[in-house]
C-alpha cells in the first residue's frame, strides 16, 4: 500500500494518565464540570481506544474525565485484510464503558473516529454497524488527511514564536501522519493561532497565514511496520530494517529532498512512542504528563535511548517499567520510525507533545461553534 497523498494542494489542565504504555480501563475521578457545555472526542486506532471529555476554559479547555485502553483492534488484519472477531468483541468491551462516560456526563456534543484498521479493513463498515447496535455509539472512519490535520492543530499551544518551518509527526498504530508547515509570513506572536486556522482544510488558507507545503500519510505505523518484520529473529536487524524502510516510504515527501534552514524549524512529535521515550529519557518510573508534554529532546539523547532499548533485548523491555507491558512489543518499531526522521531533518531538537488526534477533535469543535476565546495558547 502505497502513502497517502493529497488532492491538490489543550489542554490546559489536563488529568494526568499513567504511563504511555500502560494499560488502564477507567481514568481518575472525573472532575466536577462547570456550567459550560461538555465535549467528547473519542480515537479509536489500530492499536488503542482513548476518549477526552472536556468543557472550553478561555482559549483552552479543561478535561473533566478520560478513558484508555489498548484494544489491539487491528491485530491480524495485515495478513486478512478483515477485522478479526476478538479484536472486535475486545473493542466494543472499550466502547461500552465510553458510552456510559457520555451518558453520565449528559454529552451531547461529540465526535467519535475510527482511523486506519478500519479505513483498510474490508468488514470495517459492519463493525460500525455493530458498534451502533450494541453501544447506540457512531463511529465515523476519518480520512487520512483529516487524521494529519486534527493532529497538527492538537499541537499548536506547543510552537514556538522563532517557528518558521513546522514538521508535525503523528506516529499511530496503522498509520504515520507528516505535515510540513511554512509559517514564514505570519507574525511570530500569531503563529500557533494560525496553527489552529487549518481546522477548516489544509487548502482554507488565508493570505499571510500558515501554509501546508504538503503532506503525506504513511500506511506504517508501530503495529504494521512491526508486522512487516516481524519473521526478522535478530533484533537490531529487525531494528535497521525497520527504520531503512520507513523512510524509503517517505521518498515522495516534498520537504524529503528540500534543503532546510536549521535555524526556525521544528519537529514537533506525538504518539505513545515519542512519550513513551521522554518518559524513559526522564526516567520516570510512574508517568507524568506536566513532566513529558512540551519536553524538548535532542538528537543524542533520543538515540540514547534507542540504544538502551537495544541493549535490554525483547524480554528486557518487556520488563522495563519505563516502557510498559503494553508498549513493549511495540516500543522498537516506533523507535525505528522516529530515528528515520530525526536522521532526515535539519534539526537535533524534538518537541515532545502528549497530546493527538483526540485533542484536535476537542479543538476543531469548539473552534467551530466559536466558544473558544481569543488569547494566546499556554
Amino acid at each position: 500500500m502505497t502513502p497517502e497523498r493529497p488532492r491538490g494542494g489543550d489542554a490546559s489542565k489536563m488529568l494526568i494518565e499513567p504511563a504511555a504504555g500502560s494499560r488502564i480501563t477507567e481514568s481518575s475521578p472525573p472532575l466536577r464540570p462547570g456550567p459550560a457545555p461538555l465535549y467528547a472526542a473519542l480515537d479509536l486506532g489500530t492499536n488503542s481506544c482513548r476518549m477526552l471529555i472536556a468543557q472550553p476554559k478561555g482559549s483552552q479547555f479543561t478535561v473533566v474525565d478520560s478513558f484508555s485502553k489498548t484494544v489491539q483492534l487491528g491485530v491480524g488484519l495485515e495478513a486478512s485484510g478483515r477485522l478479526s472477531r476478538a479484536s472486535m468483541t475486545r473493542t466494543i468491551q472499550a466502547l461500552r464503558i465510553c458510552q456510559k462516560k457520555i451518558e453520565r456526563h449528559g454529552v451531547t456534543r461529540m465526535r467519535l473516529v475510527a482511523t486506519e484498521a478500519c479505513r483498510r479493513a474490508r468488514n470495517a463498515r459492519d463493525f460500525i454497524r455493530q458498534v451502533r447496535r450494541d453501544t447506540g455509539l457512531q463511529l465515523e472512519i476519518i480520512t487520512p488527511e483529516e487524521e494529519a490535520r486534527l493532529a497538527v492543530i492538537s499541537c499548536a499551544p506547543l510552537v514556538q514564536g522563532k517557528t518558521e518551518q513546522l514538521l508535525v509527526v503523528d506516529i499511530g498504530g496503522g498509520s504515520t501522519e507528516l505535515v510540513w508547515v511554512d509559517l514564514s509570513l505570519v507574525p511570530p506572536p500569531e503563529r500557533a493561532r494560525a496553527i489552529m486556522r487549518l481546522h477548516s482544510g489544509f487548502n482554507a488558507q488565508p493570505a499571510n497565514g500558515a501554509r501546508v507545503v504538503d503532506w503525506i500519510s504513511v500506511p506504517l505505523g508501530v503495529a504494521t511496520l512491526r508486522d512487516q518484520f516481524i519473521d526478522v529473529e535478530d533484533d537490531a536487524a529487525r531494528f535497521a530494517l525497520m527504520s531503512w524502510f520507513f523512510e524509503e516510504n517517505l521518498a515522495s515527501f516534498s520537504p524529503y529532498n528540500a534543503q532546510q534552514r536549521r535555524e526556525g524549524f521544528q519537529i514537533i512529535g506525538t504518539s505513545g512512542t515519542v512519550t513513551t521515550v521522554a518518559a524513559s529519557y526522564l526516567g520516570l518510573r510512574r508517568y507524568d504528563r506536566t513532566k513529558v508534554d512540551g519536553l524538548q529532546m535532542t538528537s543524542d539523547q533520543i538515540d540514547l535511548v534507542i540504544r538502551d532499548y537495544l541493549s535490554l533485548g525483547p524480554e528486557g523491555r518487556r520488563t522495563d517499567p519505563r516502557i510498559g507491558r503494553d508498549r513493549h512489543t511495540l516500543i522498537m518499531s516506533g523507535a525505528a520510525i522516529l530515528q528515520a526522521l530525526m536522521r532526515i531533518w535539519p534539526t537535533d531538537r524534538l518537541s515532545v507533545a502528549d497530546r493527538g488526534l483526540r485533542e484536535g477533535l476537542l479543538y476543531a469543535q469548539m473552534t467551530s461553534d466559536g466558544i473558544l476565546k481569543e488569547g494566546p495558547f499556554v
